[in-house]
Order: structure tokens, then sequence, then C-alpha cells
């Protein structure tokens, strides 16, 4: 058999013994339980039962479960007789409830279990930044092709909004916001792309790419002053500019 050895503090060690002795059992056996138990789980969880344990708290204070308590007893009152959706039927509700008047800590995931990890402010300030230089650079290439401006295939090809990726963690979360700003009446000239086959999915990671982009945009919007509405559109040189900075410097050729 292995040998461990483990330095705790004094503290630790006097409140695992303590531990020990109410389990009736002494110190090197209780710790050998409590490894086993870490190391052997009896039951497999799933992906999504573990996600959603992540996401919810050890505990909830009496006050946190009453208020839950009665939220599931209220709904199980309101619910239609054939309900059958997201929220379940009565008989759901008031188990939820009973769930949480009875203090059953293992069960309090469920509670949490539809709510999403959270996209930071400053993360939801870029997705609005990302579409915002999209729409001038789509009014910038059409304005341009309006004088007879041409610009190359692969330069506005280089400058079309692609998404997100959805198989990505934080690019799936920043697809769901703009879902969402577009569903608000905001940037609504996305909402073809994302409603259409693709669903807004890029299929492949882009946010380096828009921050590349994004760095050149704020570059030319700093050096222009700016008057009037067109004078946030692009010229020929800006556009070019931005869709070589969808290229990683290190694949770029000589400068």
């Amino acid at each position: 058999m292995a040998t461990l050895t483990v330095r705790i503090d004094d503290d630790t060690r006097d409140t695992l013994d303590e531990m020990a002795r109410d389990e009736g059992l002494n110190l090197s056996d209780y710790i050998r339980r409590l490894l086993r138990e870490a190391v052997v789980p009896l039951r497999e969880i799933d992906k999504f039962q573990l996600k959603a344990r992540a996401n919810a708290p050890e505990t909830l204070s009496t006050q946190e479960r009453h208020t839950l308590s009665l939220l599931h007893r209220i709904l199980a009152r309101v619910l239609p007789e054939d309900a059958n959706d997201t929220d379940g039927d009565s008989d759901y509700q008031l188990e939820r409830a009973r769930v949480l008047e009875a203090g059953f800590t293992n069960e309090y995931w469920v509670e949490f279990a539809g709510v999403a990890d959270e996209l930071s402010k400053k993360n939801c300030a870029r997705v609005m930044d990302i579409l915002d230089m999209f729409r001038i650079l789509d009014y910038s290439v059409d304005k341009l092709a309006e004088e007879g401006i041409e610009l190359d295939v692969d330069v506005v090809s280089s400058l079309r909004y692609r998404g997100f990726d959805h198989n990505d963690a934080l690019e799936g979360k920043m697809a769901d916001y703009v879902q969402h700003l577009v569903a608000d009446d905001k940037w609504s000239e996305r909402e073809e792309f994302i409603k259409g086959p693709g669903s807004g999915n890029s299929h492949m990671t882009v946010l380096p790419t828009y921050q590349r982009m994004l760095d050149e945009y704020r570059r030319t919007m700093e050096r222009r002053e700016r008057v009037s509405r067109t004078d946030y559109l692009l010229n020929k040189d800006d556009l070019i500019a931005i869709a070589s900075a969808t290229v990683h410097p290190e694949r770029r050729g000589p400068q």
C-alpha cells in the first residue's frame, strides 16, 4: 500500500480528528474514506447536471429558501391543468417547494439549471463595438460601390460579418447576445443573417480576427475629425487596412 504524506496546520488536523471521532474512526481511516469518496464516485453525473451543479450555490439562506419555495407554490396554483412546458406542472412545482423547505442541498442545482454563465460587461461592450464596426464597414463598402470605386473581392469578403463560433464557450455567449440585441430591434441589419440557415454561426473562432480589425478600425477613427454622419464612412485605403488586419501578423508577407 502506498504512503502519502500531507502537511496541514494544527487547526485543520484537530478539526479532522474531531470529525473522525464523531464517525467512530481514527484519523487515518477517516482521511482514507474522504480520499476514496473523492476518487471513486459511485454515481455518474451527466455533463448538463455537472455544469448546473457548478453554477449552484452550496447552500441557501432560510430567507432565500422561503422565497423560492413561495414562488414555486404560487406557480403551482396558477399553472393550467394541462401545463407541460419548461415550468412543468403543479406537482413538479410543489415538489420543488418541498425540496427547498426540507433543505435538501444536493437538489438545489435544479433551481439554477436554466441559468447560464454571465457575459461580462466588457464582453457585452465588445460585441456592440464589433457590430458597430461591421455596420460602418457595410455602409462604406456600399457607398464606394455607388461611387464606382472598386474593391478587390477578397477585401470585400474579409470585411463581412461572419457571426460567432457557437462551439466556443465565449463566442457562443456572444452569439446569444447578438440574437438578443437584434430581437430588441438593435443592429436589425443582422436579422436575416442570424435567422438564416447558419443561425449566425461562423463555425470557426473569429474573435481574435474581429479584435485585430477593431484595433485598426479604432486607429482609423482616431485620426479623423467627425462632424456629420457621413464622416464615419471609410475610404478605400481605410477598408484595405482593416481587411489586412484579418490576417494574423505572423502570416503576413513582407511589409
